[in-house]
């Protein structure tokens, strides 16, 4: 592994649900790469690969709800919005959620709070697109401690699928 690809292992994260609608069709995503802009307005970013159903949901919405997941939540909680395709499988089907003012539906299972976005910029960045939005509504679901990515790789053994800008291949 090269010095530079050490280094940015160095970088923190945490471990999201990225969740999008579109009509009748709702998916979501677990990312690693979501993070605070601007406070006035309140903005985040999340990072989201090209290829994923999500990915599609939030381009032709421009909305996307944010769940931060707490540092207990199992790992076959986890599994299904990691490592498998909305395209195949109903990810809300045994979770529970709310639907947003956005009509954005919130994981609410395992999650310390939950934020609906407006997006009103996309920047590309190759393989994956960075969505920045205006947080339009907010909530804490309750306290704890958040999961981290360090944690769920070295405590919960946790691995990154290849859609990941943080796969190690």
């Amino acid at each position: 592994m090269s010095e530079g690809r050490k280094a940015i292992g160095d970088l923190s994260y945490g471990v999201y649900i990225v969740t999008a609608t579109d009509g009748e069709r709702h998916n979501g995503q677990i990312v690693t790469t979501a993070f605070q802009v601007t406070s006035t307005p309140p903005q985040v970013a999340v990072c989201i690969n090209k290829e994923t159903f999500t990915h599609g949901l939030i381009m032709k919405t421009k909305k996307f709800g944010l769940s931060v997941l707490e540092k207990d939540v199992p790992m076959l909680f986890i599994g299904p919005w990691g490592f498998k395709s909305g395209r195949n499988i109903d990810k809300f089907q045994d979770v529970n959620y709310k639907t947003g003012d956005t009509g954005v539906r919130l994981v609410t299972d395992h999650t310390l709070s939950v934020m609906e976005v407006k997006v009103n910029s996309v920047q590309d960045v190759g393989t994956h697109d960075i969505f920045i939005g205006e947080i339009v509504n907010s909530e804490v679901i309750k306290d704890g401690e958040i999961l981290t990515y360090e944690y769920y790789q070295k405590e919960k053994k946790g691995k990154a699928p290849k859609t990941a800008p943080t796969y190690k291949g």
